[in-house]
């Protein structure tokens, strides 16, 4: 006689968390403006102005941007600024720095726009194993949303969790 399975996990109160379920389509750009430098070094500023002047922005068109110099120069904030403020009416975000930083930024503004009602005195778990550039900082912004209103929470898959936190109630 075989015996009916039951998903207990599916009838638990447990929420799942998953960061690549709000993981933004769009293609990742790390813009360098070393091209733009004479011998790759010095900013001049004619030169500079001529090159953003002339550069086809619309190719960035829904792409996520990080703006950057990845040669040792000494670039003045106001021609990252110059670059950021071309690229704003095409791309979805802008940042100086790296693709990691963007993806810090991204991440950082997504989860500032939740409503995290549905989690509150729930035992969550934040969902690992990710597919999609997940930076460690956006499970530090999720943890600072969930942890005031939810009962516990973990990470990893329902079978094999580690806890994190248990509300000392």
């Amino acid at each position: 006689m075989s015996e009916e399975i039951i998903n207990r996990v599916s009838k638990s109160k447990l929420k799942t968390f998953d960061l690549e379920e709000i993981y933004p389509e769009g293609k990742r750009v790390l813009f360098d403006v070393k091209d733009w430098l004479f011998q790759e070094l010095i900013l001049k500023e004619t030169d500079f102005r001529e090159s953003v002047k002339n550069h086809d922005w619309s190719q960035y068109k829904k792409s996520f941007v990080a703006v950057n110099c990845s040669v040792d120069a000494i670039i003045p904030s106001w021609a990252f600024m110059l670059v950021a403020s071309e690229l704003m009416p095409f791309a979805n975000k802008v940042v100086i720095g790296n693709l990691e930083l963007l993806e810090t930024a991204v991440y950082q503004e997504l989860i500032s726009f939740i409503d995290f009602k549905e989690f509150e005195d729930a035992p969550v778990i934040i969902k690992g194993c990710a597919n999609k550039p997940i930076p460690d900082s956006a499970y530090a912004f999720l943890i600072e949303k969930l942890q005031p209103i939810a009962k516990s929470i973990m990470f990893g898959e329902a079978c094999s969790t580690v806890p994190l936190y248990k509300t000392k109630k």
